[in-house]
């Protein structure tokens, strides 16, 4: 019996650790994003909630019965993360006239338009999926998820100009810093110098 549940714990620790090489860096991306740290810098909060939320994933393991371990992992990093900074304060970068912050790309949202901006963009979770998680009717999520890529498109972080050329180089377009964030906005007119 002893020898039996030996190599159980032991399948079950190579397949804990399989699934953790292959989907930690994905994770680990998804909570840096949620904590809003700064890419390329170490970023403990984000560490913190990855370590959490592989822990209680861990720890379901043998329950999780066909379930994906990536789901059940993100599902428990989004409820740790909402619980911890759902009734957080707003970033002071919310206030109008302020520059983009130093921190991470989205910083100068509200955790909660992080959380469903996270879960909605990067993630790729159904907007009912990500209401019925949350506890919200599935018009908040949406209004959420569209209020924070109206912000993120609004106040351009270190925006970037791209000319068009030819006749259309009257025309500029701020291309966001994020693959995740498409500009689907038409192009702003600006003022073309004389020839």
């Amino acid at each position: 019996m002893r020898e039996r549940r030996a190599a159980q714990e032991r399948r079950r620790a190579r397949e804990f650790e399989a699934f953790v090489a292959g989907a930690a860096g994905r994770l680990l991306r998804a909570a840096t994003l949620l904590t809003a740290e700064p890419e390329g810098q170490p970023a403990p909060a984000a560490e913190r909630l990855l370590t959490l939320a592989l822990a209680r994933t861990y720890a379901a393991w043998d329950r999780l019965r066909g379930e994906d371990p990536y789901d059940r992992a993100r599902q428990e990093m989004a409820a740790h993360y909402a619980h911890s900074a759902w009734r957080a304060r707003l970033p002071r970068a919310l206030r109008p006239g302020t520059p983009p912050p130093p921190g991470g790309l989205l910083e100068r949202l509200s955790p909660q338009e992080r959380l469903v901006l996270v879960l909605r963009l990067y993630e790729g979770v159904a907007e009912e999926q990500t209401a019925a998680q949350l506890g919200l009717p599935a018009e908040r999520v949406h209004t959420l998820c569209l209020r924070a890529v109206g912000h993120m498109r609004s106040t351009p972080r270190a925006g970037r100009s791209v000319s068009l050329g030819g006749e259309a180089s009257r025309f500029e377009r701020d291309v966001p810093d994020s693959p995740h964030l498409p500009d689907s906005s038409p192009p702003r007119r600006t003022e073309a110098a004389a020839p």
